[in-house]
Parts: C-alpha cells; sequence; structure tokens
C-alpha cells in the first residue's frame, strides 16, 4: 500500500486501470475466503466417535458373530438415526462466514484514470477513490479525503444507536476520519481513498474472529463423560457374567450372547433417540414461542445458562432514537411515545400538554422540527411501525413535534425554508433560514450544547447559560444526546456570516433509543432463575450506565467498564456492563466468561456481535432487525427480537435437560437391576435367571416407546425458580447416580424376591422372573412422571401400556413364547407379580420425595 495514501488531496484522479489491475492481481480480490467446507464423511466420523455408540457398534459386530441379526439391524437403526440427525444440524449450522459477503456491496463507484466508474466491489483495490453517496454501502475501509455532511451508519459494526459524522482533514481538524467496510452512508456524500481490502478490512478482522466456534455444548461435554463411565462399567460387568457362567459350565456360545445382551442392556441404547426427540420436540415448542434453533443441542444449552451476555441497541432497547426529555428555562417536560409514530403524549408536573397550551414547549419542538432533513414514512400496513428516512435523530424531533400536536407538514407551508449551513463534524450544529408569513427572516440552529451555549452567539444572559448548561450535564449524565435549539428573527434577511448571531436559547432536547418496555421484567426474572445479566455495548459509557440502571442490571452508581481503557481478567469476569467494547473485546469478555466456569449465551443483531455469538456456548441474533452474519453465527434466532423470549427458550431448554435426566434414572436404573439379577442370581442357587433373547425383549419394551415418550414431560413446576445446575455437574450429578442405583436395588428386588419364590415352589420362575423385571420398569416409567395424574404426555401412558400387552404376549402367544422361551403363568401367580412390581412406582414417588428435600438443579 502506497504510504501517501492518508494525504492524498481531494482532487486526484483515482488510480490508472493499470494500477488497479496490478494491485488487485497483488492483494487478490476485496472480498471474504469462502469457509472451508467439511466433507461429509468427516462428519459422519465425529458423530460416530460417541463412546456409546462406540460400545453399540461393537455389539453389533458381536451380535453378527453369533448370527443374531435382528438384534444387529435394531441397534444399527439406532446408530443411523442419531447420526444423520447430527450431521443434517451441522450442515445447517455451518454458514456464518459465508453471509458476510451479502454485507459488503456489490458495486462500487471509484475513479479511475480522472473518469467515475462502477465496478464490482471486488475489484476495489488499497488506493482507490471511494465515491460515496447516501445510501451506500463502504465497499471497504477508506480514509475520507472530502466530505460534505456525511453521517455514516456504523450500528452494525460498532453498536453505536447514533449515526456517526464524518469529515476530511482541514477546517480545524489535524487528522481525516475512516470509514468502514460495510457500514452505511446515512447522509451526505463523500470521496475517500481505500485503505484495506478483503480479509485485512473490518469486516474481514471480525471473520477472522468468527473462524473459531464454541466446541461442545454443555450437554454434549457431559454426554461424552457418561457414555465413556457406562462404556467401562458395562465391558467390565458383563466380562464378570461371562467368567461366572463359565465357571459354572455354561456353554461359551451362550453366555458370549448373553455378555452382548446385557452390555445392550446396561448401555441405553435409546438414550440418542431420546435426546434427538426431547430436543426436537423443545425446538419446536421454542419455534411457537418464536425462538428458532438453528442447531438442536442448543436447545438444552439454554438451560444450562448462567450467564446472559447481551447486547444494547436493538435487544435491551427498541434500536430507535426518541426524544424523552424537553428543558426550557420555564421548566421540563417528559414525552411518552414508541418508535418513530407521531402519536404519545407530552407531561408537565404530571399534566398533559399540547399545543398552544405551553409558548416554550411550542417555540421549542417548532424551531426543531423545521430544522431537519429527516422524514417520517406511514406504515403501509395497519399495526405496522412508521419508519425514519435520514438522520435518526432528525426523525425523533419530527415524532416529537407530532406528540405535541404540531404538524411538521405545516410548519414547512408556512414557514418555508430559504436557506441553510449544514450540520459538519467542525461545526456541530446545523443552521436553517426561513421566510416569516409578516415578512422578514428566523434563524433556526440546533447542535451540541457545548457549542452553542459557548458559542458567543447567544443573547441570553449568564444565569441562563449556566441553568442551560447545568440541565445539559445533567441529561447527558443520565444516557441521553442532548441537543441544543436556538432561534432569532430579523426584519430582513441577514448576510451569511450574521446567520447565527444574536440567537435566543429556546431549551434542550434530551434523545435517547429507549429501553424496551419488557426488557425490566425479562432482567428480573432472568436473575429470579438465577441467570447473571450482562451488558456489553459498543456505545458510550452513560449511555450503557443508563439503559442497564433502567432496565436493572446494575444500581444507578453501578461499575462500568469503559472498554477503551486497561481491564483485569478478574473485572472481565465480575463486571456486569462494559462500554465501548470493540468485536475482539466482545470475543475476550465470552471467552474470560467460559474460562471462569460459566455457561454463557451472547445475544446480538449487528456484524459486530459475530465473532461474540458464534465464540459462546450459545449465540442469539435477533432474527426482526439483526444482520444475515449475526443469525448465521447464531445458534437460535429470535423471531420476535424479545429478550424475554430467550427466558421463555431457557425454560424449554431445562424441561429438555430434566427429560434427558428422568429417561437416565429410568433407564440406568433398568440396566443395573438387570446386570444385578444376572450377578446376584448365580448365589440364591438360579443358574441363569433370564436368557439372552429374553433381556433385549425387556430393553425392547421399556427402552423403547416408554423410553422415549419420557422425552416430551412438561416440565416441573418449579424449574425457573431453581438456580442453573453447575457447568462442572455431571449429567448424573445432584445425587442422580445414587437414586439410579437406590431404584435399580428395588427392581431387582422385586425381580430376584419373585424368582427365589417361584423356583422354590417349582414354579415356572424363570418366566415369572421375565415378567416381573419388564413390569416393574414399565411401574418405575409410570412413577417417574413429572406431574403425576395430570393429562399432560398422553403417550407415555399408550406406551406403558403397549408394552405391558406385550410382555402378557410374549409369556401367553405361542410364537413369541417360544421365541423367548417362556412359559405361561397362573392368573393368581399373576396378580401377585402385578402387585409386586408396583413397588418400582413406590419407590421411584418416595426416592422423589426424599430427593426433593434437598437442593437440586432442573432434573426429574
Amino acid at each position: 500500500m502506497p504510504g501517501d495514501l492518508q494525504t492524498t488531496p481531494a482532487g486526484v484522479l483515482g488510480l490508472s486501470s493499470a494500477e488497479a489491475a496490478g494491485r488487485l492481481a497483488q492483494d487478490g480480490p476485496n472480498s471474504l475466503p469462502a469457509h472451508p467446507r467439511v466433507p461429509v464423511w468427516r462428519r459422519v466420523l465425529a458423530q460416530l466417535r460417541d463412546p456409546l455408540i462406540i460400545v453399540l457398534l461393537v455389539a453389533i459386530a458381536l451380535t453378527v458373530a453369533t448370527g443374531d441379526w435382528t438384534d444387529a439391524a435394531v441397534i444399527a437403526l439406532v446408530i443411523v438415526v442419531n447420526t444423520g440427525v447430527g450431521v443434517v444440524q451441522e450442515v445447517k449450522a455451518d454458514q456464518a462466514i459465508t453471509a458476510l459477503a451479502t454485507m459488503t456491496a456489490p458495486e462500487a463507484r471509484v475513479l479511475r484514470d480522472g473518469e467515475q466508474r462502477l465496478v464490482p466491489a471486488a475489484d476495489v483495490v488499497a488506493g482507490d477513490l471511494l465515491v460515496l453517496a447516501e445510501g451506500d454501502i463502504v465497499p471497504a475501509d477508506a480514509t475520507v479525503v472530502e466530505a460534505a455532511a456525511l453521517l455514516v451508519d456504523e450500528s452494525a459494526l460498532t453498536g453505536e444507536s447514533v449515526p456517526v459524522d464524518k469529515a476530511a482533514a482541514g477546517d480545524g481538524r489535524d487528522t481525516a476520519d475512516q470509514v468502514s467496510s460495510g457500514t452505511v452512508v446515512v447522509r451526505g456524500r463523500a470521496r475517500a481513498v481505500v485503505t484495506a481490502t478483503g480479509t485485512a478490512s473490518a469486516m474481514g478482522r471480525i471473520a477472522g474472529l468468527m473462524a473459531t466456534g464454541s466446541g461442545l455444548t454443555p450437554l454434549q461435554r457431559r454426554l461424552v463423560g457418561v457414555g465413556r463411565a457406562l462404556a467401562v462399567a458395562a465391558v467390565v460387568l458383563c466380562t464378570v457374567v461371562l467368567a461366572l457362567g463359565l465357571a459354572r459350565g455354561e456353554s461359551l456360545e451362550l453366555m458370549v450372547v448373553t455378555a452382548i445382551s446385557l452390555v445392550v442392556a446396561a448401555v441405553p441404547e435409546s438414550l440418542p433417540a431420546v435426546v434427538t426427540l426431547a430436543l426436537a420436540l423443545g425446538a419446536r415448542r421454542m419455534a411457537a414461542r418464536h425462538a428458532l434453533i438453528r442447531r438442536l443441542p442448543a436447545v438444552e444449552t439454554l438451560g444450562s445458562v448462567t450467564v446472559i451476555a447481551t447486547d444494547k441497541t436493538g435487544t435491551l432497547t427498541e434500536g430507535r432514537m426518541v426524544a424523552r426529555r424537553l428543558w426550557t428555562p420555564a421548566g421540563e417536560a417528559e414525552i411518552d411515545g414508541h418508535g418513530y409514530a407521531p402519536h404519545g403524549t407530552v407531561h408537565r408536573d404530571g399534566q398533559q400538554v399540547t399545543a398552544g397550551t405551553a409558548a416554550d414547549l411550542d417555540e421549542l419542538l417548532t424551531a426543531a422540527a423545521l430544522c431537519t432533513d429527516a422524514t417520517l414514512r406511514a406504515p403501509d400496513e395497519p399495526g405496522a411501525d412508521w419508519t425514519a428516512i435520514g438522520d435518526p435523530t432528525e426523525a425523533a424531533l419530527l415524532a416529537a413535534a407530532g406528540r405535541l400536536g404540531l404538524d411538521p407538514a405545516a410548519l414547512e407551508l408556512s414557514l418555508p425554508r430559504i436557506g441553510e449551513l449544514p450540520f459538519d463534524s467542525v461545526r456541530k450544529r446545523m443552521t436553517t433560514v426561513h421566510r416569516l408569513p409578516g415578512g422578514g427572516t428566523r434563524i433556526i440552529c440546533k447542535g451540541a450544547p457545548e457549542v452553542l451555549l459557548h458559542s458567543g452567539y447567544l443573547a441570553d444572559p449568564d444565569d441562563a447559560v449556566l441553568a442551560a448548561t447545568t440541565a445539559a450535564d445533567t441529561l447527558a449524565a443520565d444516557g441521553y444526546r442532548v441537543l441544543a435549539v436556538t432561534r432569532a428573527d430579523h426584519d430582513s434577511a441577514p448576510a451569511p456570516g450574521d446567520w447565527e448571531r444574536g440567537l435566543r436559547l429556546l431549551g434542550l432536547i434530551g434523545i435517547r433509543d429507549p429501553a424496551r418496555p419488557s426488557a425490566a421484567a425479562t432482567i428480573a426474572a432472568c436473575r429470579s432463575a438465577g441467570i447473571t445479566p450482562v451488558l456489553i455495548t459498543g456505545d458510550h459509557p452513560a449511555t450503557a450506565r443508563a439503559v442497564a440502571a433502567e432496565v436493572g442490571i446494575i444500581a444507578p452508581d453501578g461499575d462500568v467498564v469503559d472498554c477503551r481503557e486497561p481491564a483485569d481478567t478478574e473485572r472481565m469476569r465480575h463486571a456486569r456492563v462494559f462500554a465501548r467494547a470493540t468485536p475482539e473485546q466482545k470475543v475476550d469478555i465470552v471467552t474470560a466468561r467460559r474460562e471462569a466456569g460459566d455457561i454463557v449465551a451472547m445475544t446480538g443483531d449487528g456484524v459486530n456481535d459475530g465473532p461474540a455469538l458464534r465464540r459462546a456456548d450459545i449465540g442469539v441474533a435477533m432474527g426482526l432487525r439483526g444482520t444475515e452474519v449475526a443469525r448465521q453465527a447464531a445458534d437460535l434466532v429470535l423471531a420476535d427480537d424479545e429478550l424475554a423470549t430467550v427466558v421463555a427458550a431457557a425454560e424449554e431448554g431445562r424441561r429438555v435437560y430434566a427429560n434427558i435426566r428422568r429417561f437416565l434414572l429410568y433407564g440406568l436404573s433398568g440396566g443395573a437391576a438387570e446386570i444385578a439379577v444376572m450377578l446376584t442370581g448365580p448365589f440364591l442357587g438360579l443358574p441363569l435367571v433370564l436368557l439372552p433373547a429374553q433381556i433385549l425383549w425387556v430393553n425392547l419394551l421399556t427402552h423403547g416407546l416408554p423410553g422415549v415418550a419420557l422425552g416430551s414431560e412438561p416440565a416441573p413446576p418449579d424449574v425457573m425458580g431453581r438456580p442453573p445446575r453447575p457447568p462442572a455437574e455431571s449429567v448424573l450429578g445432584a445425587g442422580l447416580w445414587q437414586r439410579i442405583l437406590r431404584v435399580g436395588v428395588v427392581i431387582a428386588a422385586v425381580t430376584l424376591g419373585i424368582a427365589v419364590w417361584a423356583h422354590a415352589t417349582d414354579r415356572p420362575w424363570q418366566s415369572m422372573a421375565f415378567f416381573a423385571l419388564g413390569a416393574t420398569q414399565l411401574a418405575v416409567a409410570l412413577g417417574s412422571r413429572a406431574r403425576p395424574g395430570s393429562r399432560a404426555n398422553p403417550m407415555l401412558l399408550v406406551a406403558v401400556a403397549a408394552a405391558l400387552g406385550l410382555q402378557f404376549a410374549a409369556l401367553y402367544v405361542p410364537f413369541l413364547a417360544g421365541l423367548l422361551s417362556t412359559e405361561p403363568v397362573a392368573l393368581t401367580d399373576l396378580l401377585v407379580i402385578c402387585a409386586l412390581s408396583s413397588l418400582g412406582y413406590a419407590a421411584i414417588r418416595l426416592d422423589r420425595v426424599v430427593h426433593t428435600g434437598k437442593p437440586r438443579p432442573p432434573g426429574p
């Protein structure tokens, strides 16, 4: 890049075509690199590395070796379905960097060979002279060398809710302003010399930050740990069963098949199906609540969240500038209203004020409405919002005038503009000249209070200026952007050099991006659920403090980290509000929180939020006003742009996790009981309590439809009243594995008790033990319901009834009885078994009563 780019004069002719072609060949196109595509086979292998899947793959190999093709097919089907769902979700989610290309301009106007040309944005090179006008997307980073009333919307990159004025060097400025790729020209025109393109631009740096994702979700990390533990335990215990059987003289083939059957019984092979179904149902319920899931595991992650890091503009706030406070020498007033709609009310001292009832407010808002270039557009459809054309701050002034009852269009007709001095970053004010109806002229000037109040042009006494200065400082400290409005009437048109002399201060207007009506309640709901809200914004510290205090994140005098100043790691891990944060710093804050052990959800809508959304445990993007980059980088998209939807989605996430733990309690207690029965039986005089086919049958019935139906259970009533589970806690933590053992002991005791009694009384003891094992586990399934007695989740009742019917059929249908080597059981004996099997229901209910007396995370 040439060293004189920063000092290129405004009148240069631009690059020659030959020089531009040479630089394009040397530096490459002004575009972002395509995201590398991961082959499908790699995604499949990644899914198959799960320890539970590995155990099931080994089980398939062994069942095929022994000729058990039916069981092999069932296990293979579970693996194929789970792997397929995982791969499809990954392919859909991995599009974030590609979406960045949509934020760049498709074409750009440049000067080449002394002529203005329209070229593809990809062909823009360092040194090109850009020609920018209102509505243009800046195609590359550039230095402004010529500007006229240039105003640039940088909210997508910086989070600033107010457009920023830009100017060239000179006219009292030592250095020229920079414009960044992806930003939008709101007003004015400019010429700028390109300084960085492609990956070296602001958009390119953000693309680099997005290259690394967040990795496994908390649920995936927990299930990997559980899978390893279950795999080891299952193999060890089943090896013991194999050795005991061989020691008793059983055949090698029988004991190998028995060991394989126990492995399948001990490993909850329905777990992937249950998890997938629970996540899919959760995603569907979230969609009904306007939360769209892009990656299924993110459903549960919401239930794990301990920190919600939220953007300000458009998330906690409405994303629109609104005039809220008025100050005149006669007193203060407040304005109510929503967005840019010119409908609302103005109040002073608790009384509504309308046009004609307060002369000072009429004068202030009349002057403010006349000294603007923006317009308001009514909605095309009923119920839609009004939109602003031009500077959002000026649109807020028009809306404020309308809320007092003034008609800006009528004012423009009665006081037509005949001259103006546009706003620029040096003067920091705008001046307009209007013709009075009876002759003469009116000068109106609005701008920054620090300029107008101390310009020397005001005719007001010193004490009035001091009072206005104090009021302006108070409004600024409260997070408002403050405009001062002045006016002077003349009998004849003054010379342009005298336009701004003899001005009289009309008052001050406090403008801000107001908090959403639901924001405070949402933050309170987060706190009650044990979730810490954190505000990260690119806006001014005073604005960040005001919004954070208004919605309840911090106290009015709470700590605000200004990211332009150095901050230690501990402060980054514990502070609640961060201002002036760059995209890189947002990533650092999220990373610091994660390293401290938090599960972080990051919300945002701009390009600047994309890297942090991708790095967080779960990224949440705004669907209505969010950029495509933010939506593609996120795991969850809010269709209604309401932060309250995140809390609703967190409830669904906790429900999903509770149901996964519910299934683990049910499935693993049954598997533990089956292993205990097989290990203990020989010591009680029972040679081989259950045959391999019987073990697989019971496992198929209990882990099949009833187990999957448990994934549809409603949330526990107090699910959002509990704190989030500790991030490092295992999915079997909070006492779940102890509960599994307790319930498993009851199931095994019932089964072995019936088997010993039947064996001693010369009854078909193996068939009775087989029926008792299945019936007791089904009773546990009924007792595992989140809300016993309710009509919620009727599918569980249907599934249990169907499974129990098949268990009866296994005893009395000749074909099944021959396949499973069972015998019919007398009706009286069957009644005894059913009565004792109900102990499974009693055990799980009693265990729940004992367990709920302890602090616990969301779960069964």
